[in-house]
Formats: structure tokens, C-alpha cells, sequence
């Protein structure tokens, strides 16, 4: 239960540094602009925020290829951010796509659009696996 009130915590606090930072700059910016705007925001809260972060995918065990976590916050969680006018399922399969080939489990979708539209994602993985997915 304390691991689910953590990333409840986390995921709140990201959610409010992303209404700050729209309700600061507007909508009609590109994404690295928000993104910037977020690590200042989230960085200024207290919380471990890295951009770009790069994660390895693997499959079955093999390393394929890296990603690039627009914001990797407190090694648990994954955001995407967009600038789009509305979030389409294209982008919620990118992100679950993401946790799923990092063994991450949360990660938020925000798009900073004529307003803030957020997604929580989430995968559960067997305890079975205990692989590291990301680089250290």
C-alpha cells in the first residue's frame, strides 16, 4: 500500500507542476518548451526530474534499442509530453509501449494542449523478472 500512496503523491504533484506550467505560458508552444518549463517546476517541488532520459528496451531478455523519456521523474515514473491539439490512442499505445519494454510501471501522458489533458498508464509485471531495464 505505501508504493501506491508514493506514486499517488508523485503523480499529483506532476499533474500540478503541469497546470502551473500551462496555466504560466498558455497553449500554442512546442513540446521542449513545456518540457523545459516542467523540469524548472518540478525540479523547484522538490522531485528528481531528468528530460531525455535514456531507457533500453529489451525483449525477451535482448537489448533492441533506446528510448528517450521526455521526463523521467524519481526512477518510477515515465511522462510524455505533447503539444497537440487532442491526444489521440496513437499516443496512449506509445506510452504504454514505453513501460512495457522497460518494466516500468507508471507513467503519465500529458498533453498541453487549449488545455491540460492528462492519462495515467500503468502495467504490473510479474515479480519473476527482476531484469533491470533501464540504464543505472
Amino acid at each position: 500500500m505505501e508504493k501506491e500512496s508514493t506514486i499517488t503523491t508523485l503523480t499529483e504533484k506532476v499533474i500540478r507542476a503541469a497546470y502551473t506550467v500551462h496555466n504560466a505560458l498558455g497553449p500554442g508552444f512546442l513540446e521542449k518548451v513545456y518540457e523545459n518549463a516542467m523540469l524548472i517546476e518540478l525540479r523547484e517541488a522538490g522531485l528528481r526530474a531528468e528530460s531525455q532520459y535514456p531507457v533500453q528496451v529489451y525483449y525477451k531478455g535482448k537489448l533492441i534499442g533506446d528510448y528517450y523519456a521526455d521526463l523521467f521523474i524519481e526512477d518510477v515514473l515515465i511522462v510524455e509530453l505533447k503539444a497537440v491539439e487532442r491526444l489521440s490512442v496513437t499516443h496512449e499505445v506509445q506510452l504504454v509501449n514505453y513501460l512495457s519494454g522497460t518494466n516500468i510501471e507508471h507513467g503519465l501522458l500529458i498533453n498541453f494542449g487549449s488545455s491540460v489533458t492528462i492519462r495515467h498508464k500503468y502495467k504490473t509485471y510479474r515479480k519473476t523478472d527482476k531484469e533491470t531495464r533501464r540504464k543505472q
